[in-house]
């Protein structure tokens, strides 16, 4: 599928050239795919129990997007986040260690795959429910607005997610209320089995932000720069102006919906060309059109983040699990609560 890219102005456009920033978007793809390759390998022995989503494919979405947020700012995800956690700035040990279920996890064990969760890097989860993030990213936005700060919220969905009511309420009063949001969603062509034309009356997401009046953006979601360029815009507009808008990443997830899934409902032929167009190849193969990346470096790169993998995955399984007298804690909030 052939997007095109819109807007992106000519400073834009010239952003995201030296090697140094290349590298970091590299390697931080590279580190969400090498991660989820492992956790599909550890659910597979039985040490990750539960439901599990991978974002495999879907790395220049994520990366591209949250890359340009500062520390400080918010970012609401859904039950498929191992990526987006990642590149909030959370340890992927401590990632490790939640789908091990383990203390050292982000949720203290407590959550799972689903609901990692980190407030020091304003990681506000991590949702089971699709689409129930999004009238919570609009409190965030709310109270930055009450608080008269410049951070910014960035909430993250799926297309399935973009049918349901909460979708439509959340762009209406974050539009209404000027609340500095950028809904991302991460189209990856299926709400689990059903592909988005079988479900969605307008496939192109990004349409169905004109209902509010809101500024809205499609990206080809396979091109981390072409993301990170549109974010960029999007995110300065909802920093400076308190203007919220919607970004469609078109992407493809590489396995089925979940560990469980037994993907039976696309072809090999269609899952083969999306992957022609893989996010890290192809930003190895810019890098190195420009002289900024050797055959030798990516080896050493990726032979780093294997490691890197390797190293979360000790740290998990040499983990304590949660102690049985803490089951009740952190159940409500208020006294008692730890």
């Amino acid at each position: 599928m052939k997007v095109e890219q819109r807007a992106a102005d000519s400073k834009s456009k010239e952003a995201l050239t030296d090697k140094t920033s290349l590298l970091n978007l590299y390697r931080e793809m590279l580190l969400i795919r090498r991660f989820e390759e492992k956790t599909a390998e550890m659910y597979q022995l039985a040490k990750i129990g539960g439901f599990c989503h991978l974002n495999i494919g879907e790395e220049a979405t994520i990366v591209g997007t949250i890359s340009a947020l500062r520390r400080t700012d918010y970012v609401y995800s859904t039950y498929r986040e191992h990526g987006h956690a990642i590149a909030k700035g959370i340890d992927p040990k401590a990632v490790m260690a939640e789908l091990f279920g383990k203390e050292t996890g982000t949720s203290h064990g407590r959550g799972g795959s689903m609901h990692l969760f980190s407030e020091e890097n304003r990681f506000y989860g991590g949702y089971a429910i699709v689409g129930e993030a999004l009238p919570i990213a609009c409190g965030s936005g709310y109270a930055i607005n009450y608080k008269e700060t410049d951070e910014v919220v960035m909430s993250s969905f799926g297309d399935g997610a973009t049918n349901i009511g909460a979708f439509h309420e959340s762009l209406n009063v974050a539009k209404l209320w000027h609340l500095p949001i950028v809904f991302v969603c991460v189209n990856n062509l299926y709400g689990m089995g059903t592909a988005v034309n079988r479900a969605s009356a307008v496939t192109e997401i990004w349409k169905k932000a004109c209902a509010y009046d809101m500024t809205s953006e499609r990206v080809d979601g396979m091109d981390v720069l072409a993301v990170r360029r549109i974010t960029d815009q999007l995110v300065a507009r909802a920093r400076e102006k308190h203007e919220p808008s919607l970004l469609e990443c078109v992407t493809y997830r590489y396995r089925g919906h979940s560990m469980s899934d037994p993907d039976t409902y696309r072809g090999k032929d269609e899952i083969k060309e999306w992957q022609t167009r893989d996010p890290i190849l192809s930003l190895g193969e810019h890098m190195k059109k420009q002289k900024l990346l050797t055959d030798e470096e990516i080896e050493r790169i990726d032979e780093e983040i294997t490691s890197q993998v390797e190293d979360a995955v000790k740290f998990a399984e040499e983990s304590p699990d949660p102690d049985p007298k803490d089951l009740y804690r952190d159940v409500y909030a208020g006294e008692g609560a730890a």
